[in-house]
């Protein structure tokens, strides 16, 4: 389910070589998001088929290497929505 956002136009091949020292789960996280756009933790669950702790570990992980940012959905406050933010970062790992 999207949120009214676009999906951004990027390409996934520099996007995965920001990730290679990643688990395969964050990977799976990250390119769904670039398919789809912004996404809560639910939709991710429901669109990866991966169990909701493991889609909140990679959510988690992404997110303390600065490669994901998340905001408010302003339809329910207790949701927040990821969106990827991999286009002009060097790799922290």
């Amino acid at each position: 389910m999207s949120y009214g956002v676009q999906p951004r136009e990027q390409t996934w091949g520099q996007n995965a070589s920001q990730l290679r020292e990643y688990p395969p789960s964050a990977k799976l996280v990250a390119k769904v998001l670039t398919v789809h756009g912004e996404m809560t933790q639910r939709d991710l669950v429901e669109e990866t088929m991966l169990p909701a702790r493991t889609v909140r570990h990679a959510v988690n992980t992404l997110e303390d290497d600065d490669h994901l940012e998340s905001r408010h959905c302003w339809t329910d406050a207790r949701k927040r929505l990821y969106r990827l933010t991999l286009e002009d970062r060097e790799p922290n790992r």
